[in-house]
């Protein structure tokens, strides 16, 4: 129960029940209209009190709040999709050239790699028997390569790869003898989705 100390200013202690009419309040002062003036002090251990009081009952309410808004209601957990890889465009470079003989002909082979080879998933140069074959091969991958010169003349092609590392051994031939174009592309055309992933050009010569 709390403690009621009193300061009674000009008039005598017996003061203390003033009619009600007469009861005023101001800045924590109790004014007895019209001469009498009582002070009221909370002690420290009451203020305690009071504090330790109101934060309980903001505690109750806010566990409360939060039964109510959980009853019968079920929660499930968010599953994120998988983002689904995005498939760059090859980085296409030259690695060297070779002479070779094949047919009663000298030719130059010019080799190629693709530098983010690595970044192409292994389902593109997957097997796909249930496309349109490769001239007699019935087993030929999802994805085909095309080579091109720079001005879209197709020199030459590739589809059985089997991985994406095997983009490091694409190459087309020249006869000995003739200049070849002085850049080329490559387009990696994936058959499943209608996509095409062109290269940048890539020069003939180091």
């Amino acid at each position: 129960m709390a403690t009621l100390s009193c300061l009674v200013r000009g008039y005598p202690k017996k003061i203390l029940e003033p009619k009600p009419r007469s009861v005023a309040f101001s800045q924590g002062a109790i004014h007895l209209k019209p001469e009498t003036e009582v002070f009221l002090f909370l002690t420290v251990d009451e203020r305690t009190q009071m504090r330790l009081t109101k934060a309980i009952t903001m505690l109750l309410a806010t566990l409360v709040f939060m039964v109510l808004a959980s009853d019968g209601t079920s929660h499930a957990t968010a599953v994120t999709p998988s983002p689904t890889p995005v498939i760059p465009n090859p980085v296409l470079y030259l690695t060297g050239t070779e002479a070779y003989s094949t047919g009663g002909k000298n030719w130059i082979r010019y080799s190629y790699d693709v530098l983010n080879k690595a970044d192409f998933p292994a389902e593109l140069f997957a097997v796909a028997p249930t496309l349109p074959p490769c001239g007699a091969n019935t087993k030929s991958s999802r994805s085909w390569v095309d080579i091109y010169d720079q001005r879209g003349k197709r020199l030459y092609g590739f589809c059985a790869l089997g991985k994406p590392a095997d983009l490091n051994g694409i190459w087309f031939a020249m006869e000995e003898g003739v200049i070849p174009p002085s850049w080329i592309y490559i387009e990696i055309n994936d058959r499943q989705t209608n996509t095409k992933y062109k290269s940048n050009l890539a020069e003939t010569s180091l």
